[in-house]
């Protein structure tokens, strides 16, 4: 028999399923409801898999737990678990409800069981994070800036960009010194940014954001980020190939960069310009140059080496 876990996390509490058996109980969500969860875990046949979804980082103490106990946790997108649960047609909601979709889609689904980040790339990522959204408040700022006719609060807007600038240099130089000084991220970076176009946001927000850059193929990587192509086909209707889902913030910063290396990378501005010769819209053909930059970015870390211009050709 295949044991399926679901938890559905809250603040406070751990609601937890057991599939095919239909156990439910519930713990706190707090050191003891951790252990407590841990050794009911252990009297059951070792689970295939323990399925959550991410809760705005209510879910990291028991995900470390597990983890640490060497137990298949899988963090699953929210959004892939309301679709699941509509498809069967789980349209109420409850907590523990909510528990047994997440254990159906485990038992049904079978998502990959993916190694946990560990304490030195949960800090790094964090720190990617929060230098994103200072970027973001940056740009509201002055936004308002441009927006607003009234002098008498420039002055004001000017002081918060200042300090939210200061705020972005010091954590560019946590960030930095965080890969520095750890060996493999530091190669991780060399490599990253021998790549025209490729700077130091790019190469760091990989590092903390797609850790599976080099173990995925072409096609596998593509589709993380949400650059993979989607078909619209029906009948004899062939409809436009779309992007979507994976990694937004990837994605951000894939476009900045992309932007960049049609400038500045031979090979990438090659297919920019041949994309828009051959009547492409400008978008499509800069989605197409994203793309194709995270495949060479990706051969690069399978292979451990540095920008050549024949890995424009890459098929990995």
């Amino acid at each position: 028999m295949n044991i399926n876990i679901g938890i559905d996390v809250s603040k406070d509490r751990l609601d937890v399923a057991v599939r095919p058996t239909g156990e439910c109980f519930s713990v706190t969500n707090d050191d003891d409801g951790c252990a407590e969860l841990r050794k009911r875990i252990a009297k059951l046949k070792k689970p295939e898999r323990i399925v959550l979804e991410p809760t705005g980082g209510y879910e990291m103490r028991v995900v470390r737990m597990l983890a640490s106990a060497k137990l298949p946790v899988v963090v699953v997108n929210a959004r892939q678990i309301r679709q699941f649960a509509q498809a069967t047609g789980r349209l109420a909601k409850t907590d523990r409800i909510d528990a047994d979709v997440l254990a159906h889609f485990g038992e049904a689904i079978q998502p990959e069981v993916r190694p946990i980040a560990d304490e030195a790339h949960r800090n790094l990522e964090a720190l990617v994070v929060r230098r994103r959204q200072l970027v973001e408040m940056r740009a509201g700022e002055q936004k308002r800036k441009q927006q607003t006719a009234a002098s008498a609060v420039h002055a004001s807007i000017d002081a918060v960009i200042e300090v939210l600038s200061k705020q972005i240099d010091d954590i560019d130089s946590d960030i930095d010194g965080v890969i520095r000084s750890t060996p493999a991220w530091k190669a991780a970076d060399d490599r990253n940014q021998s790549v025209p176009g490729v700077g130091r946001v790019l190469s760091s927000s990989l590092t903390a954001l797609l850790p599976e850059l080099g173990t995925l193929s072409r096609k596998g990587i593509a589709s993380l980020a949400g650059l993979a192509p989607m078909n619209r086909d029906s009948g004899r209707t062939e409809g436009k190939r779309t992007t979507w889902g994976g990694r937004a913030p990837v994605r951000a910063v894939l476009y900045m960069a992309a932007l960049s290396a049609t400038r500045f990378n031979p090979a990438i501005r090659a297919l920019h310009t041949r994309l828009l010769d051959k009547g492409k819209p400008p978008m499509v053909a800069l989605v197409a140059c994203m793309r194709k930059l995270l495949t060479i970015l990706n051969a690069m870390a399978r292979d451990a080496v540095v920008w050549k211009p024949e890995l424009a050709a890459a098929k990995g």
